[in-house]
């Protein structure tokens, strides 16, 4: 692997540490204020923060207005993501989602064999089918009469609608990418996602509520704010224009077992060793793609 490359599967392997570590965030903001008006508000927030470099510096100002058409299509499929989660769980459970999530790497090569002529051969789709073999364990605690228990629901089929717009989400930041000036991308793709995501709050008429964030509350939605939003979006622009989207998607096998490892160093929460073998059979899938992707130069 060459010398660049690892650079970017570093910074890859941060935003993946940065995403799992808004689940613990999430956590201890649930119920505040409604998903729709949260999400509005992590996008307002990052956008906020990139305002003044924007605004104070000719060249990226100047770049705003041409790069937004295509940053509005990128922040579409974000926020459709958000918008099919928060609606497919009002139906669904997280137990649910968490496990159709894993699907998310394996839609994203097959479109990139249609968008970027990718291939995929038999190994390859072992590798994936290995990978979402790890998760569930790791999501069902390693209790087989939980996984036999899983079952499709109209929520389940909204969620999948969500995973397809996550992986044209990644795909799209490849394809309409010309070169700009990353942070001019980002900022734009959060711009384009308070735009969205204003409108869907319009739509459903909910309230705003953003007064409710107080106290301790405050220092977790900074976190979703810089870490989860502003720093993810910029990561994974960069690393999906540099690796591609095959690459960048296949890190998601990693997300269950960040997730126990950063419970454990920030709650205490101890790991079930019942779900060690599926960290290691995620971790091993996430490698073993790398390699595949390396090999056949995708």
């Amino acid at each position: 692997m060459a010398q660049s490359n690892i650079k970017f599967h570093l910074l890859v392997i941060l935003a993946t540490t940065l995403v799992a570590g808004s689940f613990l965030a999430s956590a201890n903001l649930a119920g505040l204020i409604n998903p729709f008006s949260l999400t509005l508000l992590r996008f307002t927030g990052a956008v906020s923060v990139l305002l003044p470099f924007i605004l104070f510096t000719k060249k990226w100002r100047n770049k705003v207005l041409r790069t937004l058409p295509r940053s509005m299509v990128i922040s579409l499929f974000y926020s459709l993501f958000f918008i099919c989660q928060f609606e497919a769980l009002k139906i669904t459970t997280t137990l649910n989602t968490g496990t159709l999530y894993t699907l998310v790497p394996f839609i994203t090569a097959v479109l990139c064999v249609l968008v970027f002529k990718d291939k995929i051969k038999a190994k390859q789709l072992m590798i994936y089918l290995l990978g979402a073999l790890g998760t569930c364990w790791v999501i069902f605690g390693g209790d087989l009469s939980r996984l036999l228990d899983f079952s499709l629901n109209n929520g389940d089929l909204l969620f999948i609608a969500g995973c397809l717009s996550m992986c044209c989400y990644s795909i799209s930041m490849k394809r309409l990418y010309r070169g700009d000036e990353l942070i001019v991308m980002v900022f734009s793709t959060l711009l384009g996602g308070c735009i969205w995501m204003g409108l869907a709050l319009l739509v459903s008429g909910l309230p705003l509520e953003w007064h409710l964030i107080q106290g301790e509350s405050i220092f977790y939605m900074a976190y979703l704010v810089i870490g989860a939003t502003l720093m993810t979006v910029y990561l994974y622009q960069k690393t999906t224009v540099a690796l591609g989207p095959t690459r960048v998607m296949a890190y998601i096998y990693m997300n269950p077992a960040v997730v126990a490892l950063l419970s454990l160093l920030v709650n205490g929460q101890s790991i079930n060793m019942q779900v060690v073998p599926g960290i290691l059979l995620s971790a091993s899938a996430t490698f073993l793609l790398q390699r595949q992707a390396n090999a056949t130069k995708t």
